[in-house]
């Protein structure tokens, strides 16, 4: 029962800490502090703050890019079904591409979805 009361009550007790004078200054004396020169540690802690998110090193890509691509890869394959199936109309097959080239960012056309 003695040890949890001692705990508590050094747990709660305001831990003051003195600081100590700053030797070398006299009373009534102030000290301007000449800015220092920027050094190669602050230009690359300025690097790093810039490029925060920088993934190159991550072995494998964020789990939405995976799904994305997953996704590129369902629809292209039923695409090029409809680019190989004669029986399904030109101007159908376009307009699909059409909207996968729009979702992909880039031209598809039937040889393009072999990339996939």
């Amino acid at each position: 029962m003695r040890l949890p009361l001692i705990l508590l009550l050094l747990l709660s007790a305001p831990c003051a800490v003195a600081q100590a004078p700053q030797a070398g200054g006299q009373a009534g004396e102030t000290q301007a502090a000449a800015p220092a020169p920027p050094s190669a540690t602050d230009e690359k802690e300025k690097k790093d703050a810039d490029d925060w998110r920088d993934t190159r090193g991550y072995r494998f890509p964020a789990i939405a890019k995976t799904v994305e691509d997953m996704q590129y890869l369902a629809y292209a394959m039923q695409l090029r079904e409809y680019c190989a199936n004669r029986r399904v109309p030109d101007d159908f097959v376009r307009e699909r591409l059409k909207r996968f080239s729009a979702m992909t960012g880039r031209e598809e056309n039937c040889r393009t979805l072999l990339d996939y």
